[in-house]
């Protein structure tokens, strides 16, 4: 039986006891159904895993002696920042499922001409913990002890102006010749994924403007929750550790 990972906010340490948090408690309690003496892994996002035996199970809380703690080698040594223009339905769900599985480190979800999405106050709040949680969820299922961090919604100008040192800017733009495989090695990268409708000839000039590559995977236009899939596979392919 496969050793179930379960995130927690909390401080972690070998010989301490843990009392997870109530969705963490209903996930072991009730949906596992879990019993004292039964083993899971804890993890924190500070890139350890923690074996832990279940002490205390109770209809609303759930208790984790903290046994041994084990540096855990899922981190790829390039790290990705997505900047995706927030879409429709579920497609931000997918993207940012997937985009931890494949290895990004943070996320922002962003506002341009012709996003569809409009979240203010309460339930831009909501939908951004709800991210958070999808991110966690998907760390839990994949193995890896850190958790991309998901940003406050930004407009696309602003975190295209965002310039840290040594950093590959990429926009994708099916309209250039630029291959990303013919890019030299870089140590991080920012990567800039329009709406459903693309990004307007303004934005990509204004994120070349920023120092951003205007880049290209070939002749397809790829939705927007396929795009950072793709684009994630090749660059962990060709920098990250996909081909060590």
């Amino acid at each position: 039986m496969r050793i179930p990972r379960i995130y927690t906010p909390m401080a972690l340490a070998e010989g301490s006891s843990v009392e997870l948090d109530p969705s963490a408690s209903n996930h072991v309690g009730k949906v596992l159904r879990m019993k004292p003496g039964q083993q899971l892994t804890l993890f924190n996002g500070n890139g350890t895993d923690y074996t832990g035996h279940i002490s205390e199970v109770t209809k609303k809380h759930v208790s984790v002696s903290v046994i041994a703690a084990r540096e855990v080698n899922t981190e790829s040594p390039l790290k990705v920042h997505i900047g995706q223009v927030i879409s429709r339905g579920d497609r931000m769900d997918y993207m940012i499922q997937k985009s931890t599985e494949l290895g990004a480190t943070e996320i922002t979800p962003l506002t341009s001409e012709r996003c569809e999405v409009k979240l203010k106050g309460d339930r831009e709040e909501k939908r951004v913990k709800q991210w958070q949680q999808i991110a966690i969820s998907a760390a839990e299922q994949c193995g890896r002890a850190v958790v991309p961090i998901i940003h406050p919604i930004s407009p696309l100008d602003e975190w295209v102006n965002n310039k840290p040192e040594e950093t590959l800017r990429l926009v994708l733009h099916h309209r250039t010749t630029q291959q990303i495989a013919d890019i030299e090695k870089p140590h991080s990268v920012r990567l800039l994924v329009g709406p459903e409708g693309g990004l307007t000839e303004s934005e990509i000039e204004r994120a070349i403007g920023c120092q951003f590559i205007a880049s290209t995977f070939g002749p397809r236009v790829f939705r927007t929750e396929t795009a950072p899939v793709a684009v994630l596979s090749v660059l962990q392919w060709l920098w990250g550790d996909f081909n060590p």
